[in-house]
């Protein structure tokens, strides 16, 4: 995408644009939906000066060797905030000069998280949070009720423009600066309103210039769409270093703070939050929180997924109810929704088991949402223990991913599973053929047909 700088005020060099704030797609007039990548309602119009030439002047650069000792990042060098779940999710701490974009749903938590960093971080670096949302009464009352006070190194300011910001910055020379939010900046070299690809891309482009080339450690929230996704274009993703995704229930449950892009360690990390009244509280043993109040029955299966680079147990729920309409229902929440509809027509076609006229409800407890396809067995066997009104073993962990001709199929990181089954002391791990030696407790299984008659006498 072009970015047009309105430097000139004649009024016949200007003109207007329509811009897709999805893809940044321009076009000369406007239309319902975009031609480039399809989205609906996204055009917006753009006020740009056709008078714009681009400059000559330059001057040549400095060369640097790559491979010296003086410019070799130390491992210490990161910015530790001291909360063990944020440190793993950024790889070890934030990395000086680099750009961190934060996004989620309104209400889960951004500012509430951010402010807390700033805090921790202002122990022993100059923080700056500057707000274009809130004003500086609500923000004071958020750290009254987080219980943050006398933090001579946090300072904040109330601004929308991105000019101000740069010079406040070149004033007071921070270590850390926080902006709330990238969405509500403009800077008065673009006509545009705030919110729109042009003034996004140029404040963020800006901001991160002047991070790089101070050596700041710079934390943008951003907000997100209807549909998840981060609002703004997609070339705001591509120019910061880290994006990360708060994530979870907005009314209760465990907040998940998850790695979508990370240039200095594990896009797979992440991190689990309680949120109470003191702001968001990690949890060091997510497993034991999330299956504390677990009450064993038909229907109730505890299973093993890895979110980066540790296992995690994890309730999975299923309620199977005769339809009373022509078309039985399926929902799941924490699973992809095509997935659970691919298990069900294979349990239907490859087992006894007849969901045809059942509405059949999948969730996996506590909020918490994954892609691991090892969760499939522990569906399949959840979904025939509600139809059958047969409750597995209560010291029971199952695992593995399920495939067409029902057979169960190979995941990763088997022994890591078994491990946290182990610390928590199950003692039954049902899962696929493994060359690797699991001890005792680990119950190798072929096809998702001999697994249920195994454990729920499915024959009889």
């Amino acid at each position: 995408m072009r970015l047009v700088y309105n430097i000139a005020v004649s009024s016949k060099n200007r003109q207007s644009i329509f811009v897709c704030e999805a893809c940044g797609n321009t076009s000369p007039k406007w239309s319902g939906q975009c031609g480039n990548c399809g989205a609906w309602g996204s055009i917006v119009e753009e006020i740009v000066d056709t008078n714009i030439r681009a400059s000559k002047s330059g001057r040549v650069l400095d060369l640097e060797k790559i491979f010296t000792s003086a410019k070799v990042p130390k491992q210490n060098s990161r910015l530790k905030t001291n909360n063990s779940e944020i440190d793993q999710v950024l790889g070890g701490g934030f990395i000086p000069g680099s750009v961190n974009l934060l996004a989620g749903e309104p209400g889960i938590g951004k500012s509430t998280l951010v402010l807390q960093i700033a805090s921790m971080l202002s122990d022993s670096k100059k923080v700056i949070y500057f707000s274009g949302e809130e004003s500086s009464f609500q923000i004071q009352n958020r750290a009254n009720r987080l219980g943050i006070s006398n933090k001579n190194n946090l300072s904040l300011a109330i601004t929308n423009l991105v000019d101000d910001i740069v010079l406040t910055i070149d004033k007071s020379r921070p270590e850390i600066v926080i902006v709330d939010s990238i969405q509500t900046l403009t800077t008065s070299k673009l006509s545009s309103s705030a919110g729109t690809v042009s003034q996004v891309t140029g404040c963020a482009q800006l901001l991160a210039q002047t991070a790089k080339a101070k050596d700041i450690t710079l934390i943008l929230i951003g907000h997100v769409t209807k549909e998840g996704s981060i609002a703004g274009p997609k070339i705001l993703e591509h120019m910061v270093d880290v994006v990360l995704q708060l994530e979870g229930d907005r009314y209760g449950g465990y907040k998940m703070l998850r790695s979508v892009k990370n240039r200095y360690g594990s896009t797979n990390e992440i991190g689990l939050f309680e949120m109470s009244e003191q702001g968001l509280s990690p949890i060091h043993n997510p497993s034991k929180e999330l299956l504390s109040q677990r009450q064993a029955g038909d229907g109730s299966v505890v299973t093993a997924v890895i979110e980066g680079s540790r296992a995690i147990l994890v309730e999975v729920q299923a309620l199977v109810n005769k339809t009373v309409f022509g078309y039985p229902k399926r929902t799941v929440s924490g699973y992809e929704y095509n997935r659970l509809n691919l298990l069900i027509a294979m349990l239907s076609r490859r087992t006894k088991l007849d969901l045809s006229d059942k509405d059949v409800y999948v969730n996996l407890v506590g909020g918490i949402r994954t892609d691991d396809p090892a969760v499939d067995l522990a569906i399949c066997m959840a979904i025939g223990s509600a139809a059958k009104g047969l409750g597995l073993k209560k010291d029971a962990v199952v695992f593995g991913e399920v495939g067409l001709s029902g057979e169960i199929r190979h995941v990763q990181m088997l022994k890591k599973r078994v491990e946290e089954a182990k610390k928590l002391g199950f003692d039954l791990v049902i899962g696929p053929r493994s060359k690797e030696n699991l001890g005792k407790i680990y119950s190798q299984e072929v096809n998702i047909k001999d697994t249920l008659n195994k454990y729920l006498s499915y024959g009889n």
